[in-house]
């Protein structure tokens, strides 16, 4: 739908009149009018409206200044209303219908908590909008290419609403007409551009040849401009550069492994620009497969995390599942945790959460399945860097700030108005930023690791133990030399149990020791030489702040770098290796080269990939960079 016009106007306004003045009754519902639709200077002319129906459109806001000063009745059911100030305008106003809107701005109705509602309806249009889409996808996909685009479109928007359910049976009018919109909408776009296809052709070889323009330092900083969330958006691949493999020598080495390219999503960007390829994306955690009593049962859902938005994933479609925005943040660090919940009927249910925090010291607890934020801890004064879940207390979350401390929390169990009541365990504190946190794999209730801009440090979180602030108990050293407990360690993860890969403490090499045998040599010591296992070779760059991580079910170390590379280690031959070890670093198993995908008609030739994560069956693998882009490969 267009602008209105006064045709329109009269066409559907009573008494029939060939004057707008003298109409009194005007149905504009069902039109798919937009905020900017609604024209103040033609509106005016209605002098004598008292009745307007605006019912089933996609109004955002009521536009000021519309000049209707007699009118009576208004209907604004079904839009998209995100606040009701402009109300103020109408001082006739007698009856008022305002259901099926978000109004974020309303706190209260009439005395009553209006939040959740709001909640409910992003939530709903967040759900339906998923589903459409994937029902998009298998309905194309049936389509054959001999029936007509137009009966095919009308037969997805009845398919969809005759297919689709979701929620409760007292809300399914109001289900099915969003169902028939986002349908409609989808259609006239011509599919979301999310789902276009993978790989275009190649553009003329002179476009593409173009220098990148230098990046900044991958660096997180808590004065950084916050940033907007943006629509859907693949970046498309052109014919992919080879992916090479770095085998391991023969001797003990292990084969690579056979990775492909399968998604690259631009789904992080700023003031929903498509020409966003800045934006820098920071952190992501695969959903953990929370199914009892399934062997090998795993996740293919994954979370990043990156200007003002969190997004989830699906690694197999590309789909873009949930997406999470909060104005004025920038997102840090994500992870998950799976809460099980007594509800009013007492039955138990399991939910999974995502924690997100950044930039400005909160952490948001998402309900992912129900899309909406139902927690929100104000954690630290300064930004936080990093969280993490204890593996063994669903509801002890670690959070690490640039004010120096790491702190455990206890979020409880939410009730069923979804509060939590999140209560301090313990205060650790830090020399310097904490970067990356690791509770100890063999007992992790007892101590945690983490990464700090002076090096790696200890702490006892042994709950039965005084007192509940504590300092570093100790901390690591990883080469001799006056700077040795001084450098910065901005990767830490356990292999297995036992073996921990760190980097940043030695240019150009990750370092894999032993727990047990560092551990075991500490007597009171304060500081701590580490037993050196072995060392793997990666990147010479001097730039900080490419984090790493493992699949320890698999023996795989992976790490991003400056050139949009990912380094891949099987290092299951170390881990059973009697000693002596190797002493020069050992060559990763593979080098993922960066894809060089095409964006806006050129090459996206060159990136620093922050964060390198997979899924513990090592079937997906993401990465996120500093040019807006969430690369998933798949192993075949």
């Amino acid at each position: 739908m267009g602008p209105l016009s006064a045709r329109l106007l009269m066409q559907r306004g009573r008494p029939k009149s060939d004057r707008l003045g003298k109409i009194r009754s005007l149905d504009l519902s069902g039109l798919k009018l937009l905020s900017e639709h609604l024209d103040p200077k033609l509106l005016c002319r209605l002098t004598q409206l008292q009745e307007l129906d605006l019912s089933n459109n996609q109004l955002e806001t009521l536009p000021a200044n519309l000049g209707l000063s007699h009118l009576r009745i208004l209907r604004c059911a079904n839009n998209q209303l995100g606040d009701v100030t402009a109300l103020c305008q109408f001082p006739q106003l007698e009856e008022l219908s305002l259901e099926g809107n978000p109004f974020l701005t309303l706190r209260k109705v009439n005395g009553k908590d209006a939040s959740s509602t709001s909640s409910q309806v992003e939530n709903l249009n967040r759900e339906l909008t998923s589903r459409v889409t994937a029902h998009w996808e298998k309905f194309k996909a049936a389509v054959s290419p001999e029936e007509e685009a137009e009966k095919a479109q009308a037969d997805f928007v009845n398919s969809a609403v005759r297919d689709i359910r979701y929620g409760p049976e007292s809300l399914s009018e109001f289900t099915q007409w969003r169902v028939q919109m986002i349908s409609e909408e989808l259609v006239a776009s011509g599919g979301p551009q999310v789902h276009e296809a993978d790989i275009p052709e190649r553009p003329p070889k002179a476009t593409a040849a173009q220098e990148p323009r230098a990046r900044p330092v991958a660096k997180k900083r808590p004065d950084d401009v916050s940033l907007n969330l943006s629509p859907n958006k693949r970046v498309c691949t052109s014919s992919l550069a080879p992916v090479e493999g770095s085998p391991q020598d023969s001797d003990g080495g292990q084969p690579a492994p056979d990775l492909e390219p399968l998604h690259f999503l631009q789904c992080h960007s700023k003031n929903n620009s498509p020409r966003d390829l800045d934006t820098q994306l920071w952190a992501c955690a695969f959903e953990p497969a929370w199914e009892e009593g399934r062997a090998g049962a795993t996740s293919q859902t994954v979370a990043t995390c990156g200007g003002e938005a969190v997004c989830v994933i699906d690694c197999q479609t590309g789909i873009v599942l949930h997406k999470y925005k909060a104005p004025g943040e920038e997102f840090f660090s994500v992870a998950w945790t799976a809460l099980t919940v007594v509800t009013q009927a007492g039955h138990k249910k399991r939910w999974s959460v995502l924690a997100a925090a950044g930039l400005r010291g909160l952490v948001r607890l998402l309900h992912v399945r129900a899309g909406f934020c139902c927690g929100v801890i104000r954690a630290h004064k300064k930004a936080i860097a990093t969280l993490c879940f204890s593996p063994t207390h669903e509801t002890h979350l670690f959070t690490a700030s640039y004010d120096k401390r790491i702190i455990l929390w206890d979020l409880g169990v939410p009730n069923h108005d979804y509060d939590f009541q999140a209560s301090q365990l313990l205060t650790l504190d830090t020399t310097s930023i904490p970067l990356r946190l690791c509770p100890v794999a063999s007992c992790p209730d007892a101590y945690l690791l983490a990464g700090c801009e002076g090096g790696c440090c200890c702490w006892d979180v042994r709950l039965d133990q005084p007192p509940r602030r504590r300092p570093c108990e100790v901390e690591f050293v990883f080469s001799e030399g006056s700077e040795a407990a001084a450098r910065r360690v901005d990767g830490l993860a356990f292999v297995n149990e036992d073996v921990v890969a760190s980097k940043g403490n030695g240019l150009g090499t990750i370092c894999l020791w032993s727990w047990s045998q560092t551990w075991g040599a500490r007597g009171k010591r304060p500081t701590l030489a580490v037993v050196v296992l072995a060392r793997l070779q990666w990147s010479p760059t001097r730039l900080a702040y490419f984090s790493l991580s493992t699949c320890p079910g698999e023996g795989i170390v992976l790490c991003g770098d400056e050139e949009g590379n990912v380094w891949v280690y099987d290092v299951r031959h170390l881990l059973t290796q009697q000693p002596p070890l190797p002493a020069a670093p050992q060559a990763p198993t593979q080098i993922l080269k960066w894809p060089q995908p095409w964006a806006l008609g050129q090459m996206v030739a060159k990136t620093m990939v922050n964060t390198v994560v997979a899924n513990p069956t090592f079937t997906y693998l993401t990465a996120l960079t500093d040019s807006n882009i969430v690369a998933i490969w798949k192993r075949q």
